[in-house]
C-alpha cells in the first residue's frame, strides 16, 4: 500500500471497481458521484439528489372514505381477505405507484495509453472525505483526487503527474435521459436534459407520460502548462502538467408542487465563484467543514495485522473466520460518512440508496421508504453527533404535513395528518404497493419520533415549540382514527398491517390487512406520551393532554403469544414466513422505549424470544434487517448476540466497496446507517432516562474507547474500557440538570479532580446532578 493512503480510515483497494457496487461514493449532500478509478477509463456516475421522474401530482383517492366503514366491518367480522381486495380496489392511491430517483449521468475521463500500468491503488479516506487514485506508468507516477464540496457545491477532480506536461485527458458528459452536450467557451461543456417520460409502468415505478424535470451539468478545466480545447463534443488536454476539473449541476426542482425552477442560472452562479478559487483552497475548505463534523467521534476497537489488508481483502478474511475489530470501527465511521455525504442542512433526505443511484428504474424506485428504511437512515444522527444531518428529514416531513392533511381527510375522514409506507419527492402521502402493505396509516407517527429524538438529545425547547405542532397533528390523526375492537373494547387501528408481513387465520386465510398490529399500538405509545410531555413541558393543550392519556389507557395491550413471543398481531396468529426480513412488533424494544430490559422484563423476555424464533426461521437476512437485530440485541444487553449478527452484516451483507447489500444484488444504505447506530448502541444507551457505559460490549473488543457520543438529556460522552471492564468515561453535560449513569461495575464520579456528591437509587446506578458547560469523570472503583 503506497503512502498516500497508510492511514487508518482509509477504504483502499488494489485493483480498479469493475462493478458499481465497488465505485467508491463521495457527496455533499446533495451531489453525489461514484469513482471507478480505471486507469485508462474513469467514470464518475454522477447524481444530484432533486432529479427524480414524473412531475407534481396529487396521489390522494377521492373514493377511498367511502369504503373505509365497510373494510373495518370485514375486519373486525374476521374477513381479511375481503378486507383486503376492497381496500385494494378502492383505498390506495392514484396511481398506486409512485415516482423514483433518478441517476443524472456520468462524467467520462479518458487517458490515452493508460492500459497498461503498476503500483496501482484506489482509496477513499474518511477524515478528508477526498477519492484517490495513484499509480505508475513508466518512470512517471499519476494521481488523481476527487472530492464533493458542500461549501462551494462542486464536485473538483484532480490530475496530476510527478513529471512535467504528462497530464493528458479527454474529459465527456453523458445522460440516460434525453439531453445534449454543447462547448461553453473553449474549456468548458455544457450538459443539458429534462426527464421525459413515456407513461409505461415499470416495476414499482408508476407510469407518468411527458415532459418533467429539467436539468443541467456544467463542466470546465483549469490547466497548468499544456493546452485544453473541445472537440466533437469533449474536453481535450495535452501536455499539461496538472488539470482540475471542476463540476455543478443542478434542477429544476423547487418543491414537490413546482419545477420551474433556472437550472442554468445556478450552475452558472456556482461555477463562477468555483473558478475564482485555486484548487488548493477548494479542498482546504471542503476538508475543514468535513472534518467539523466528522471529527467528533473517534472509536478505537483494537486493532490486528489484518488491517494492512486492502478493504475487500478485509472482508474476505472476516468472512474466513478472520479477526479484525478495527475493520467494525471503520465500518461505523464509513456509516457517519456516508450520512454526512447525503443529507446536509437544505438538501433531500437521505432516500433508500443515499444519494447514489445509476439506474432509472432503481430498487425499490431508490424512494423513502418509511416502514423502516427512511427512520434507520436517521438512527445514527444524533447518537453518533451528526444532528445537523438529521435537518434533512425533519424539513421533509415539514412539507409533508399539507398532503398528509389532505389523505387524512379524503381517505379517513380524519383531522391531522398521515403518511403511509412510502414517500416519494412529489410529497405523495397516500397508501401504494397494494393494501396489505400500504394501508399502514402509521407512518407519519413514527417519523415523528424524529422530531422528538432530535429534542431530547440537545433540550432545545424552542425547537421543540416549532416541531410539537407537527407531531400534535399525527397525533390528533391518531385520535379520530382509533376505534373499538369489538371483542375487549381496546383501541386500536383499523385497518392496518403489520409492515410487509402476513399472518395466517385459523380458518386459513393469508392476509396482511387487520386491526391493531403490534408496531402500531407501540408507535401510538411512542407518540402520545412524547405529545404529553411535550406539551407539559411548553405547557400547551390540557385538554388534548388528558385525550392523549385517557386514549393511552384504553389501547390494546401488548400480548404474549403461544410460544411466549411478542404478538405480532392483536390475535395469537401464525405466519406463512416465519423467517421475515421485518420486526415491526419489536418496535417498543428497539427504537422505541416502551420496553425496557431494567423496566419491563416480562415484554423483554417476550421480545427475546420473538427475535430467536425469527432468527432460528432464517430472519435477519437482509443487511438493514441484520442491522436492526444488532441493535435490538445491544437493547437486551445481549454482546456476543449483537456483535455475531454484525459480523453477519459485514460478512454476508457488505459489498466490496463496504456499501450495505439486499437480496438478490443492489445495494440499500439503511444497513449501513443501521449498522453504524447498532455499533453505538453496544457502548452508550440512553433511552431508560439513564446513560448505560458499555451495555453490549463484547469479548472481541476488550480494550478500546470512543469518544464524542451524544446521549439523551444533553450529554457528550466518551468512554474507555480495558480488559472487557469499564476504566473511565467522561461526561460532558450541555445543559445541566440530572445525570443517571448505569454500569456493570461501582464508580465513583469527580469533576476537576473533586468528588461529586451522588445517590444510588439502583443496583449499579448512580445519580448526580450536573451544570451547564462542565464535565464530570465517572471512574471504575478498584
Amino acid at each position: 500500500m503506497s503512502e498516500s493512503v497508510d492511514r487508518e480510515l482509509v477504504l483502499w483497494y488494489r485493483q480498479p471497481a469493475r462493478r458499481w457496487v465497488e465505485a467508491l461514493p463521495i457527496g455533499n449532500g446533495r451531489l453525489g458521484a461514484m469513482i471507478f478509478g480505471g486507469p485508462e477509463q474513469e467514470r464518475l456516475q454522477l447524481n444530484e439528489d432533486t432529479l427524480w421522474s414524473g412531475y407534481p401530482h396529487d396521489y390522494s383517492n377521492p373514493e377511498a372514505r367511502e369504503y373505509l366503514d365497510e373494510v373495518r366491518r370485514l375486519i373486525f367480522a374476521g374477513q381479511y381477505a375481503e378486507a383486503e381486495a376492497l381496500a385494494d380496489a378502492h383505498m390506495m392511491s392514484v396511481p398506486s405507484r409512485l415516482q423514483a430517483y433518478q441517476p443524472l449521468g456520468d462524467l467520462w475521463l479518458d487517458f490515452p495509453g493508460h492500459a497498461e500500468v503498476a503500483d496501482y491503488t484506489r482509496s477513499l479516506d474518511l477524515q478528508d472525505a477526498v477519492a484517490r487514485v495513484e499509480y505508475s506508468r513508466g518512470e512517471a507516477t499519476f494521481r488523481r483526487e476527487v472530492f464533493a464540496s458542500a461549501v462551494d457545491q462542486v464536485i473538483a477532480v484532480r490530475l496530476i503527474c510527478d513529471r512535467p506536461g504528462q497530464v493528458a485527458v479527454r474529459a465527456g458528459l453523458t445522460s440516460p435521459h434525453r439531453s445534449e452536450v454543447v462547448a461553453d467557451g473553449d474549456a468548458g461543456l455544457i450538459l443539458r436534459g429534462q426527464w421525459i417520460g413515456d407513461g409505461q409502468t415499470r416495476d414499482l415505478l408508476a407510469g407518468a407520460e411527458g415532459a418533467g424535470i429539467r436539468f443541467e451539468a456544467r463542466l470546465a478545466a483549469q490547466v497548468t502548462g499544456g493546452r485544453v480545447r473541445v472537440e466533437d463534443g469533449r474536453l481535450v488536454v495535452e501536455g499539461a502538467d496538472a488539470v482540475t476539473l471542476l463540476l455543478v449541476a443542478a434542477t429544476s426542482y423547487r418543491d414537490y408542487q413546482h419545477i420551474d425552477g433556472d437550472p442554468a442560472a445556478i450552475c452558472e452562479q456556482q461555477m463562477g465563484a468555483a473558478r475564482i478559487k485555486t484548487y488548493d483552497a477548494l479542498r482546504a475548505a471542503h476538508v475543514a467543514d468535513h472534518r467539523r463534523y466528522f471529527g467528533r467521534v473517534s472509536l478505537d476497537l483494537g486493532h490486528t495485522e489484518a488491517e494492512q489488508l486492502p478493504t475487500d481483502e478485509r472482508l474476505e478474511a472476516l468472512a474466513q473466520g478472520g479477526t479484525d475489530p478495527q475493520l467494525a470501527a471503520l465500518y461505523f465511521q464509513f456509516g457517519r460518512y456516508l450520512l454526512l455525504a447525503s443529507s446536509r442542512p437544505g438538501t433531500q433526505p437521505a432516500n433508500l440508496q443515499g444519494i447514489w443511484n445509476e439506474a432509472t428504474v432503481p430498487p425499490w424506485g431508490s424512494k423513502w421508504t418509511t416502514n423502516i428504511n427512511t427512520e434507520m437512515n436517521y438512527w445514527p444522527a444524533e447518537t453518533c453527533n451528526l444532528a445537523e444531518c438529521h435537518e434533512a428529514l425533519l424539513r421533509m416531513l415539514e412539507e409533508r404535513v399539507a398532503p398528509g392533511r389532505e389523505v387524512a381527510r379524503k381517505h379517513y375522514g380524519c383531522r391531522g395528518w398521515t403518511l403511509h409506507h412510502n414517500t416519494d419527492v412529489w410529497g405523495a402521502t397516500a397508501p401504494v404497493d397494494g393494501a396489505g402493505w400500504g394501508v399502514w396509516p402509521t407512518g407519519a407517527a413514527w417519523l415523528c419520533q424524529h422530531f422528538w429524538e432530535h429534542y431530547a438529545f440537545s433540550g432545545d425547547l424552542d425547537y421543540l415549540a416549532r416541531a410539537y405542532p407537527i407531531m400534535k397533528e399525527a397525533a390528533l390523526f391518531l385520535l379520530d382514527y382509533l376505534v373499538e375492537e369489538t371483542e375487549h373494547g381496546w383501541l386500536v387501528t383499523c385497518p392496518s398491517a403489520s409492515p410487509e408481513n402476513r399472518f395466517q387465520t385459523p380458518d386459513g386465510q393469508n392476509a396482511g390487512l387487520c386491526a391493531g398490529p403490534t408496531m402500531d399500538l407501540s408507535i401510538i405509545y411512542d407518540l402520545f406520551t412524547h405529545c404529553v410531555d411535550a406539551s407539559r413541558l411548553l405547557g400547551v393543550d390540557v385538554e388534548l393532554r388528558v385525550q392523549w392519556d385517557a386514549a393511552l389507557g384504553r389501547l390494546a395491550p401488548l400480548q404474549v403469544g403461544k410460544h411466549g413471543q411478542l404478538q405480532e398481531w392483536l390475535h395469537d396468529w401464525d405466519e406463512p414466513e416465519p423467517g421475515h426480513r421485518h420486526v415491526s412488533h419489536l418496535f417498543g424494544l428497539h427504537p422505541g422505549n416502551q420496553i425496557t430490559l431494567h423496566g419491563t422484563p416480562e415484554w423483554a423476555r417476550a421480545a427475546r424470544r420473538s427475535l430467536e424464533r425469527r432468527l432460528a426461521y432464517g430472519g435477519g437476512h437482509t443487511g438493514w434487517s441484520a442491522a436492526w437485530i444488532v441493535n435490538l440485541w445491544a437493547r437486551l444487553e445481549e454482546p456476543e448476540k449483537a456483535h455475531a449478527m454484525l459480523l453477519q452484516l459485514l460478512t454476508k451483507s457488505t459489498f466490496p466497496n463496504l456499501f450495505d447489500s439486499h437480496p438478490p444484488h443492489h445495494f440499500q444504505i439503511d444497513g449501513n446507517f443501521g449498522g453504524t447506530a447498532g455499533i453505538a448502541e453496544m457502548l452508550l444507551q440512553s433511552h431508560a432516562g439513564e446513560l448505560h457505559l458499555l451495555p453490549a460490549l463484547p469479548t472481541a473488543w476488550p480494550t478500546g474507547q470512543v469518544r464524542g457520543l451524544r446521549a439523551r438529556g444533553g450529554f457528550e460522552v466518551d468512554i474507555a474500557w480495558q480488559d472487557g471492564r469499564l476504566r473511565e468515561a467522561t461526561i460532558r453535560s450541555r445543559i445541566g440538570g440530572a445525570c443517571r449513569v448505569r454500569a456493570a461495575c461501582a464508580v465513583t464520579v469527580s469533576q476537576d479532580g473533586r468528588p461529586v456528591r451522588v445517590e444510588l437509587p439502583d443496583v449499579n446506578v448512580v445519580a448526580f446532578a450536573t451544570e451547564a458547560g462542565q464535565s464530570y469523570r465517572v471512574t471504575a472503583s478498584e
